[in-house]
């Protein structure tokens, strides 16, 4: 499949065949796709939490509206992303790269993030945004359907999952064989209130 049929073809899927199992190379697969989003400074802030424990995946469709793909889709990707990646040895970040440009990059890192929350916690959403993103396509290239989640209370899911406290939880992506077609487009707005040519 092109990338362009996939961002065409790619829709918000609610309803999933509860029975339908993605094989381990499929995962592994979708997984390192999902890799490839790109961070700023190459520090890798995402970190994947595949819920693949039938009780937990009740417990977190119960702080989730009770929204059934949380439990029916065949994996339930909860995008999180470790804000304090910046500072955990960046020299990994970089260890490929010529002397010249690790010599640059892993300092000039830690003056870009240190003492910033508020910058360290935007860069995580954007990095997680990405790389949901990277999944929902790659998702729908394999052929599978997926779902991008809000709904959900934030603080129980992290309980839940035992998140980190340097953590931060931004999005589920659930992914499965849809049994129903999203619904129809709602319509998008016109080219030229969303495109700005320069300027406001």
């Amino acid at each position: 499949m092109q990338v362009k049929e996939a961002i065409e073809q790619r829709r918000a899927v609610k309803h999933y065949d509860a029975t339908h199992r993605m094989h381990e190379g499929e995962i592994e697969q979708l997984m390192s796709l999902a890799q490839l989003s790109p961070t700023a400074f190459n520090i890798q802030n995402w970190r994947f939490v595949l819920v693949r424990d039938p009780q937990l995946r009740q417990q977190i469709r119960a702080v989730s509206w009770d929204q059934a793909q949380v439990t029916d889709a065949s994996l339930l990707v909860v995008l999180t992303a470790d804000l304090r990646s910046w500072e955990k040895e960046p020299a990994r970040y970089w260890k490929n790269a010529p002397q010249p440009v690790q010599d640059f990059l892993v300092p000039v890192i830690g003056q870009y993030y240190g003492g910033r929350e508020q910058v360290q916690r935007d860069e995580a959403m954007r990095s997680c945004g990405m790389a949901a993103m990277t999944l929902m396509l790659a998702a729908q290239a394999m052929g599978y359907d997926s779902c991008p989640m809000d709904g959900f209370d934030f603080d129980a899911v992290g309980k839940l999952i035992n998140l980190p406290q340097d953590h931060v939880v931004a999005m589920f992506v659930a992914i499965g064989k849809g049994t129903k077609e999203a619904w129809p487009r709602g319509g998008q707005l016109a080219p030229d209130e969303v495109v700005v040519q320069d300027r406001f």
